[in-house]
């Protein structure tokens, strides 16, 4: 007996030692408080002038999904990601197309930081072609990852400190020159959120299906569910939370952006707008310091993007999902899935070719979404359906939260253009036939999508 008492005492616990503000600034550094200027010229032009309600209208939609995120990880801590939280709320077959969706966002997102990593190069460099930029971004981050070498969250915390001094210095020197070219009138201006003169609900819903890439990772923090204090309170707080300082602080700097440069028609380069806007309140010291932040945010976003891909497709390969001679394969030396890395670098070039930032981006948002709403379903069954008889249902937070969600979600994902839902529309067939094929008609159990140790 007192042997049984020994082995119990001395068995390792779960130690609970995350806080509420350790789950958010976690979060915060995630999404990255600067996500929403490199969509600034897109979203702008295509709002006509309204990203401001963009962004709000996106974070009504997340911060109503982020809920259905924390309450699923609170209740299946160990999973942490959409296409478990689909299986087990809805049922396994679905839950394997939340995972495919998921798949596909793990490939696009190292394509969107070379993308704009290229296109920041080629305004100081403007005489290189954009394809060069291209082939020496992705080989730099691909022999970086090749040889084991990967972004440190010591590193990414710094990196969040730099981008916060230099947007505060955007902030006040945009304050200044708004005020002095305005007044408290032309600084106080309801335009930025609404102009009568250009106003187009289309546009706007449009604009917001693009501009709701400020707000992907937010789904990162639930990934320490097992780790936090309190977690039936913290995991439903922490994600709105991260949310709602983003859209509000992403909020700002893009008013402000707005007001500096009220013509959206006029950018000498659409995609890179904001470092016209930079240029404008603060001469070339911020516009190269802008340019600087985001370069740096591009490669090790680009390095842990392409990593994580390569690995997702190791444990594919390893699974017997995709051929494992290949996929399988790890490096003797640096125990790095060598194949898969030199196979996403291939993929990124053709892909960061082919593809516009602004395609990338809202084919990214067509994953994202569909993963978003198979969450708010699952939540809405889960806690309202299979809530057991001795429990009370909350009819708020168990039924109109994740349907408002799925709504706010399928509104952004149908107004998304032809173009990336035809894209994604092939990518979910193939994997919709893919799962038919490997289940025999939906009669076997579907292969699990291993996200968890990414």
């Amino acid at each position: 007996m007192s042997n049984e008492l020994t082995i119990e005492q001395t068995a390792p616990k779960l130690r609970r030692v995350l806080g509420l503000w350790d789950l958010i600034f976690y979060g915060i550094v995630l999404i990255q408080p600067i996500a929403a200027i490199g969509l600034f010229g897109i979203a702008s032009q295509v709002s006509h002038g309204h990203m401001v309600t963009t962004l709000l209208i996106a974070m009504v939609g997340m911060m109503l999904t982020a809920i259905s995120y924390g309450r699923m990880a609170s209740l299946f801590p160990s999973a942490g990601s959409a296409y478990t939280y689909v299986g087990k709320g809805l049922n396994t077959y679905l839950g394997f197309l939340a995972g495919w969706a998921m798949f596909l966002d793990y490939l696009i997102v190292p394509i969107i930081n070379t993308v704009y990593a290229s296109l920041t190069l080629q305004r100081f460099m403007p005489s290189v072609p954009f394809f060069v930029w291209v082939v020496l971004f992705v080989f730099v981050i691909t022999f970086l990852n090749l040889r084991g070498i990967r972004t440190m969250a010591r590193s990414n915390e710094l990196l969040l400190a730099i981008m916060c001094i230099v947007i505060g210095i955007f902030i006040v020197l945009a304050v200044r020159y708004i005020f002095f070219a305005g007044g408290w009138s032309g600084l106080l201006s309801y335009k930025p959120f609404y102009n009568p003169e250009t106003f187009n609900l289309g546009a706007v819903m449009t604009a917001t299906s693009f501009a709701a890439l400020t707000y992907i990772g937010f789904d990162g923090v639930t990934t320490l569910a097992e780790d936090v204090k309190n977690p039936k309170r913290n995991m439903l707080l922490a994600p709105v939370l991260v949310c709602l300082f983003t859209g509000l602080f992403s909020g700002l700097q893009i008013y402000l952006a707005q007001l500096v440069w009220p013509d959206y028609h006029t950018f000498p380069n659409v995609e890179t707008a904001f470092y016209d806007v930079s240029a404008l309140v603060g001469g070339k010291y911020l516009f190269n310091a802008i340019a600087v932040v985001l370069f740096i945010a591009c490669l090790g976003s680009g390095l842990s993007g392409q990593v994580g891909a390569a690995r997702l497709l190791f444990g594919m390969g390893r699974d017997g999902i995709i051929p494992k001679k290949i996929f399988s394969h790890l490096d003797a030396k640096t125990g790095t899935p060598t194949y898969n890395i030199l196979i996403m670098g291939v993929l990124t070039i053709i892909g960061s070719l082919v593809l516009s930032y602004q395609g990338a981006a809202e084919l990214l948002n067509f994953g994202a979404f569909l993963a978003f709403m198979g969450v708010n379903l699952a939540t809405f069954r889960q806690f309202f359906f299979l809530r057991p008889a001795t429990e009370k249902r909350n009819l708020l937070l168990d039924a109109i939260v994740p349907l408002a969600g799925f709504l706010v979600c399928f509104l952004l994902w149908i107004s998304l253009p032809a173009s990336a839902k035809i894209l994604g529309g092939i990518w979910f067939l193939t994997g919709l036939i893919y799962l038919m094929v490997r289940t025999r008609g939906l009669k076997q159990k579907p292969v699990i999508l291993n996200f968890k140790d990414l």
